[in-house]
């Protein structure tokens, strides 16, 4: 039987080329070697935006669609929204009753997330419950289906450390050795700065989304820092203190075009904007057929959400064979 991995992300509206190459890509090899469950994080985007939830529905919608198109498959993978596995809350119930607080507290994202909201509200009144429980859902997300592997970029770590030791936690209480102790799985993928050098992200307006279309995502590229130092066309070029363009090019680019792009710049051969021209045009041949497929979705997103009632309704099915057995474990009536 295949090992099991259990991966999620918060529906935050159309996903960028940061959420593709960080998570996605690499969620589409996995599904070729491992039984993968891969969830719409809904009830976590509450945990910090439970104000704002008038676009949630269809930014679970767009994440599906971006996933889907991106190459993940509903035939190998399990593709669910969170909250439609109410099995997931009652464990999160268990598994809270046995977490000591300061397991909770000292929780690196947990900490993030709280600075953030203080910094925004200046008051701990925005810091909730649910937010404080969240490393403890997290672990009723993994644990629900006992996962093997979750795969995570190397600041994710210590979640899954809490979630190990909180599944050792309840198997030494309960006398048990149900539940794995879940190894993390370092991503293989490539990292990818925002447009003007900073970490790429949808608040920031420095992202290119898996969706914008041809002629968006080239506009946006001619935008990307290059090097500073370059006044002239013919200046000698810097590529590896061009702070966008060319760590784009290590990415998107051959080693026989990254090799070209290198040596005509520091010749002065080749000028900024025609190199992020030509780098514009070699990302929307990346995702050229991504985004055909993203276009058939959104004309069919009566199939979109199809697929994501079956794989919940699949999850539902595999999570109940774990409760009925935390149930019983546990002792419950």
């Amino acid at each position: 039987m295949a090992q099991r991995i259990v991966s999620g992300m918060r529906p935050t509206g159309k996903l960028h080329l940061g959420h593709y190459l960080g998570v996605i890509d690499n969620w589409v090899q996995l599904q070729k070697e491992f039984e993968c469950f891969f969830f719409v994080a809904d009830w976590h985007a509450l945990t910090t935006k439970y104000d704002k939830t008038d676009d949630l529905k269809q930014d679970v919608l767009n994440v599906t669609m971006d996933w889907l198109a991106s190459g993940i498959d509903p035939e190998k993978s399990t593709i669910y929204v969170q909250s439609h596995v109410p099995e997931i809350a009652e464990l999160h119930l268990y598994l809270s009753m046995i977490t000591p607080q300061n397991w909770v507290e000292r929780d690196p994202t947990l900490k993030d997330m709280a600075k953030i909201l203080k910094s925004k509200e200046g008051t701990n009144s925005q810091i909730g419950y649910g937010l404080m429980g969240y490393p403890v859902l997290m672990t009723a997300d993994i644990l629900m289906f006992n996962a093997d592997f979750v795969p995570v970029g190397i600041d994710q770590v210590a979640h899954v450390e809490l979630t190990r030791d909180i599944a050792r936690r309840f198997n030494n209480v309960y006398n048990t050795d149900f539940f794995n102790e879940p190894q993390p799985k370092l991503n293989a993928c490539s990292l990818i700065c925002g447009l003007d050098g900073n970490k790429m992200g949808k608040s920031f307006n420095n992202d290119i989304k898996i969706s914008d279309s041809a002629e968006v995502t080239a506009k946006k590229v001619m935008s990307a820092i290059t090097d500073r130092s370059r006044l002239r066309k013919d200046d000698l070029g810097h590529p590896d203190e061009c702070e966008v363009a060319f760590k784009y090019w290590k990415i998107f680019g051959s080693e026989e075009e990254i090799s070209t792009v290198r040596q005509e710049c520091e010749k002065g051969l080749r000028g900024c904007a025609q190199c992020k021209r030509e780098l514009g045009t070699k990302i929307n041949e990346r995702f050229a057929e991504i985004r055909e497929k993203r276009a058939y979705y959104e004309n069919h997103i009566d199939e979109v959400k199809d697929i994501l009632q079956t794989g919940s309704q699949k999850a539902r099915v595999e999570a109940g064979k774990i409760l009925t057995q935390v149930r019983d474990l546990v002792k419950m009536y």
